[in-house]
């Protein structure tokens, strides 16, 4: 048995040493933090996305303001007009509209984003526990391609649709099960599934950055140690520097993804067909649409996503060893 361990301690994997995966105490570790980090993940979601959905609502309306094939003008000029005529019409919650669906989708979101990063990170790390910069991207890009499939996809298309849904004369869903029933009726699954690789794509982009940035700040700032505590304030400040990286890096993906899950994606054969027709008719800066507000609500939301998570992570830790 113990030539069994040492051989297999001798034998290092891009996700670890195989004994670990063996360890009892190892793996009950590792387990616990993987728990943790769906649960904080889970508050974290919530909390956060009821601070910065405005902007994603203003964003999502610029992305979706095109010329019609008739000839028709833009509805929006900008963001402030955007705000205006909404507030207008709608009043101050119209800039909340659709948030039901966003708040559903957006815990388990985080949930299995921050619970998928864990458990790789768990396999990735090295004796002292740190990660090295190409474990960063690729449990990052793993933490985004699952939280793509199991919440984002399926919450960002009934977004998209409802928000789409409140650009028309007469909106038709009253409510958040009124929308999906009706989407499901009409589409089928198919219907909440719309642009399902875009979204692995922008996901895993997004992820590997984000976490990539994220850890390669920290692991600075602790010079190497992984006991050492990063204060707070400086942890928001990495969160805006990651947040801007990734927009910066997939924003024409995103815009690509919200014409995918809108209510006009029927006239998309595929997310190649998207792209190329995008470029066609409206130029290559329409792949940056959206960037401003975007660029504002993902700084924000990932400096406090990282700031709020790891709160409670520590809380967790002290309570729950």
């Amino acid at each position: 048995m113990d030539n069994r361990k040492s051989l297999y301690s001798s034998f290092k994997t891009p996700f670890g040493r195989l004994w670990m995966i063996n360890n009892s105490a190892a793996a009950s570790a590792g387990e616990s933090s993987v728990i943790k980090g769906i649960i904080a993940g889970g508050i974290t979601g919530g909390i956060e996305i009821c601070i910065t959905y405005p902007t994603e609502f203003v964003k999502t309306q610029l992305q979706l303001d095109e010329k019609s094939s008739a000839g028709g003008t833009k509805q929006y000029i900008g963001i402030a007009d955007c705000v205006k005529k909404t507030v207008k019409t709608n009043g101050f919650f119209g800039l909340y509209r659709g948030l039901s669906v966003l708040l559903f989708g957006s815990i388990p979101k985080s949930a299995v984003r921050f619970g998928a990063f864990e458990s790789f990170k768990n396999y990735a790390v090295d004796e002292k526990g740190n990660l090295s910069p190409q474990m960063r991207v690729l449990c990052g890009m793993g933490a985004g391609v699952c939280e793509a499939i199991f919440a984002v996809t399926p919450m960002e298309t009934v977004k998209v649709k409802f928000i789409n849904d409140t650009r028309s004369a007469n909106p038709r869903f009253k409510g958040f099960f009124h929308g999906v029933s009706s989407i499901f009726k009409e589409q089928g699954l198919k219907g909440v599934y719309q642009g399902v690789t875009a979204t692995i794509v922008k996901q895993g982009s997004n992820q590997a950055i984000r976490f990539f940035v994220m850890e390669t700040c920290k692991d600075y700032y602790r010079g190497g140690d992984p006991s050492r505590h990063v204060p707070k304030l400086v942890v928001g400040a990495f969160g805006v520097v990651a947040g801007a990286a990734s927009v910066f890096g997939n924003n024409p993906i995103d815009v690509v993804k919200t014409r995918m899950q809108g209510l006009e994606a029927a006239k998309y054969s595929s997310t190649h067909d998207c792209f190329v027709k995008i470029l066609k008719n409206e130029g290559p800066t329409a792949f940056y649409k959206g960037t401003v507000p975007r660029l504002g609500r993902v700084c924000l939301d990932v400096s406090i996503t990282f700031m709020i998570y790891d709160s409670f992570m520590e809380l967790f830790n002290k309570v729950w060893p």
